[in-house]
């Protein structure tokens, strides 16, 4: 497990050195197509260090405004923070995460933060409604697994960097296009190429992104399973819990591709398959059933 954390915490960094170059390379494109070459790479440079210290340190409130959560509070949501209280005993977790809850009739849940100290575990109404209190009790435990492992943190970042590199890569190719419509002169072979290069930002931006997301293993989740039977000693709990998610109709409005993988099961119906491919976000609920029953 230590060792797990410790890849974690080296991939956050290997990622966000990589989101400061491709948000750099951006920038520099921008600043080049206005004219402004010879201060480009010192507005490139400053922009992506200051939106990627921005970025990380309000990662877990960019994350819960995109789902238009609410806090928990013991009058509405009393058996969820009973639930967490009994964990935090057994997870040695040092700080207790906040809570928070989407209303959506899907069960589902995620947790999210910059590192245990800073983290919150965000469940549905459809979770606290359909779920029996042992399956919500693997399904807490679960999400704070992920936290003590530092999963927060990278999946955090992820989502949030994702969508801020894409929105710049889409604003460059529309910036490029319409200069370079609009130059039609003897430079127009110039704004070309920089129209091609905007076309490749915004091709290439959307791929490296989702091989990132890929890059947070699928063993995240076999290990959080595992981790969060050692705060409740039930698999039963969570392979129930499992089963009723993966097998539920209603859909979840606020889901988005950039933080899919952060819930413990893909919100989207049509990509809960039998069996996990090379492109899915989550292991298959079949294949964590079975890790989950040789535990037993």
């Amino acid at each position: 497990m230590y060792d797990d954390i410790r890849k974690n915490k080296i991939k956050t960094g290997i990622i966000v050195a990589i989101f400061m170059a491709m948000i750099s390379c951006i920038v520099y494109s921008i600043c080049y197509i206005f004219g402004y070459s010879e201060y480009a790479m010192f507005f490139a440079l400053v922009f992506s260090i200051i939106s990627t210290i921005a970025t990380y340190y309000n990662c877990d409130k960019i994350v819960l405004a995109s789902v238009n959560a609410r806090p928990a509070t013991k009058d509405e949501d009393l058996q969820l923070t009973n639930i967490l209280d009994d964990l935090m005993i057994a997870s040695g977790v040092p700080v207790k995460p906040r809570l928070y809850v989407v209303d959506s009739a899907q069960p589902n849940a995620f947790a999210t933060g910059r590192n245990p100290e800073n983290a919150i575990i965000c469940v549905t109404t459809g979770l606290i409604e359909k779920l029996e209190y042992y399956e919500l009790e693997g399904v807490v435990a679960h999400e704070l697994a992920h936290i003590k492992n530092y999963d927060i943190r990278l999946s955090a970042v992820i989502s949030v960097m994702v969508g801020f590199v894409i929105m710049l890569s889409d604003m460059f190719a529309r910036i490029s296009f319409r200069r370079s419509r609009r130059d039609n002169d003897s430079s127009s072979g110039a704004q070309a190429i920089i129209l091609i290069i905007g076309l490749i930002f915004l091709i290439i931006s959307p791929i490296v992104s989702q091989l990132i997301q890929l890059a947070v293993s699928r063993r995240r989740e076999f290990l959080a399973d595992a981790t969060a039977i050692s705060f409740t000693r039930n698999p039963d709990g969570l392979i129930s819990a499992l089963r009723k998610i993966s097998g539920d109709e209603e859909e979840l409005e606020t889901a988005s591709n950039s933080t899919a993988y952060m819930y413990i099961i893909t919100p989207f119906k049509n990509k809960r398959k039998e069996k996990s491919s090379l492109f899915s976000t989550h292991p298959s609920t079949t294949e964590r059933i079975e890790a989950l029953e040789n535990l037993r």
